[in-house]
């Protein structure tokens, strides 16, 4: 129930009570006072039978019966003993029948000497009378009156002042109803507005005239300017946090004391492989490994973990967590496994640079230590010279490709990109890629003529086929072949160097582009290989926004296939 309703209900609420309140304090007011009327009246007409009695008993029956049609009265005379001597309603036949009279509260008053009255329905006529008894004549006189005209006075009497309460309550409705309108509108106005204020709405306050209500328009109006200001001061904050959180690469996810996800930023969906849009599952079933498990519920119960290192599948992160002070607690993961790998990364490479150097300064060493001590033979001497010579060309190869691919993995080259002829490129790293003896295999370039010509880095193709070409070379057995082809596929163009050599266990194709990795380590240092050809390949390709893959089947031979887009032709 609203204000108005409750206010204009609350109004005729006292109305009506006002108006039951003044109808029964007129009846019983007039009835008293018309029952105290009566009883002086009855007292006067009971002294005056009682001075009028003679000693003839006889004569009372008939001076009852005279009394009572003058005055309509109901007169008993009785004995000391209570007994009814004479009754004007009665024959004189019947007053034995009639019931002793002593015990009657108005007859016992009267027979002690005092005058007694009372109020009840007669048991000998079954109406309502008022009695009143004097001492006096044989024992007491009792007077009585019915009642039945003063409920008809106070009836009569009732019925105006019902008609003046009905008239209160129809003027009292209509006054409420204003009264009700007045406080209740500006009222609803401003719960109006209040509402607006929790919706975040603009709201719009009201004036009523009325000071109280005014007072509480003003106070609401301050309110609601304190909390705009508060409330856009949190959502800065609030924003510049999300935005801090967001921006993060650590992941950082709060759970509630209950270990449900309350916030979890976008590296921290990354890490445990939900999108955007997915729900996260509580904390017992977030973390399927069970030591972040055990360390997450000793968080939760109240404890801090700090710097512990975890393993999610094939990751590796940092986990830092902590209670929060109102419940729940926050967990901060980094993920190590880039930096673990690049450790790792870093110590293969200085044991294979190590490794790789070390075989041809060992010949170095030897071969010079053996030309400074003995002096050999001038044969003997220019074949230990060459071999010197051979190792160290190995070894500045070594540090050349090295190079190359520490610059291309560094962003400091990019492609300059220009119209190539593919066909000519191939051709001249062939010429370049050519052992100096033995039996080269056969070489054949097919090129579809829509892609012979592609906007390239030419020292980045060339070097790209040499590498594969060398690489080709060194496991294609003599008679052997080396094919070259190109065609358009899609928006890429496709590049396939082809050779028939000895293949590639298929358990090594998907490592065959890490920097020093041999699928037979001897065969690849005894014939001159640095590790690094085929790493190169890879990053030149990339950096053009290209792609390549292998394909090998043993004894088959092996396919290195180069996508490249297609920015002319």
């Amino acid at each position: 129930m609203n204000y108005a309703a409750r206010l204009i209900a609350g109004t005729l609420l006292v109305l009506f009570v006002t108006v039951v309140a003044l109808v029964i304090g007129v009846d019983r007011s007039l009835r008293t006072d018309l029952e105290n009327e009566t009883r002086q009246s009855l007292i006067r007409e009971a002294k005056l039978i009682q001075s009028t009695l003679t000693a003839d008993s006889l004569s009372w029956q008939a001076a009852a019966k005279a009394v009572a049609q003058t005055t309509g009265l109901r007169i008993t005379i009785i004995d000391r003993t209570g007994r009814v001597r004479a009754e004007s309603d009665l024959e004189p036949a019947n007053l034995p029948l009639i019931e002793n009279h002593a015990t009657r509260s108005e007859v016992a008053a009267a027979l002690r000497g005092d005058t007694g009255s009372d109020q009840r329905t007669s048991a000998t006529v079954g109406r309502r009378f008022m009695y009143v008894a004097v001492p006096g004549g044989p024992g007491a006189v009792r007077a009585a009156m019915s009642l039945t005209q003063v409920d008809a006075i106070v009836s009569r009497a009732r019925q105006p002042v019902l008609v003046a309460a009905l008239i209160a309550l129809l003027i009292g409705v209509p006054l409420a109803l204003v009264a009700a309108s007045s406080f209740a509108r500006p009222l609803a106005d401003i719960a109006t507005a209040a509402r607006s204020i929790a919706q975040g709405e603009h709201p719009t306050f009201p004036y009523s005239g009325i000071p109280d209500v005014d007072r509480l328009t003003t106070d609401l109006r301050a309110m609601h300017e304190q909390m705009t200001e508060r409330f856009d001061a949190l959502r800065r904050r609030q924003s510049e946090t999300a935005a801090i959180v967001d921006s993060m690469v650590e992941g950082v996810l709060s759970f509630d004391e209950r270990g449900r996800v309350v916030t979890a930023n976008p590296a921290a969906r990354r890490m445990l492989g939900y999108g955007e849009q997915d729900a996260m599952p509580d904390l017992g079933l977030l973390f399927r490994a069970k030591e972040p498990r055990e360390l997450l519920d000793r968080v939760l119960a109240g404890e801090t973990v700090a710097d512990r290192e975890i393993s999610l599948g094939e990751r590796t992160y940092l986990l830092n967590a902590r209670p929060l002070p109102a419940g729940g607690s926050v967990v901060v993961l980094h993920d190590l496994t880039r930096l673990r790998r690049l450790e790792t990364v870093r110590r293969d490479f200085v044991a294979n640079v190590s490794h790789e150097l070390k075989t041809p300064l060992t010949a170095i060493s030897g071969y010079a230590e053996t030309l400074l001590t003995d002096q050999p033979e001038p044969d003997v001497a220019r074949q230990f010279l060459d071999t010197i010579l051979a190792n160290a060309r190995r070894m500045q190869r070594l540090v050349d490709d090295q190079l190359d691919l520490s610059r291309i993995e560094s962003g400091g080259w990019h492609p300059a990109l220009e119209p190539v002829d593919v066909e000519s490129v191939a051709r001249e790293a062939w010429r370049h890629a050519l052992p100096p003896a033995g039996g080269p295999p056969t070489f054949t370039v097919s090129i579809d003529e829509s892609v012979r010509m592609v906007d390239v880095d030419p020292d980045a193709l060339r070097q790209v086929f040499r590498n594969l070409f060398e690489n080709a070379i060194r496991h294609t057995p003599a008679g052997g072949a080396i094919t070259v082809t190109g065609m358009a596929e899609g928006d890429m163009i496709h590049l396939a160097v082809a050779d028939t050599g000895m293949g590639i266990p298929s358990e090594h194709l998907p490592r065959i582009f890490e920097r020093f990795y041999r699928v037979d380590p001897g065969r690849s240092r005894a014939q001159g290989g640095t590790g690094l050809g085929l790493a190169i390949v890879k990053h030149l390709i990339e950096g053009h926004g290209g792609r390549v893959s292998a394909t090998s089947e043993l004894s088959q031979g092996t396919t290195i296939h180069t996508w490249w887009p297609t920015h002319a032709g």
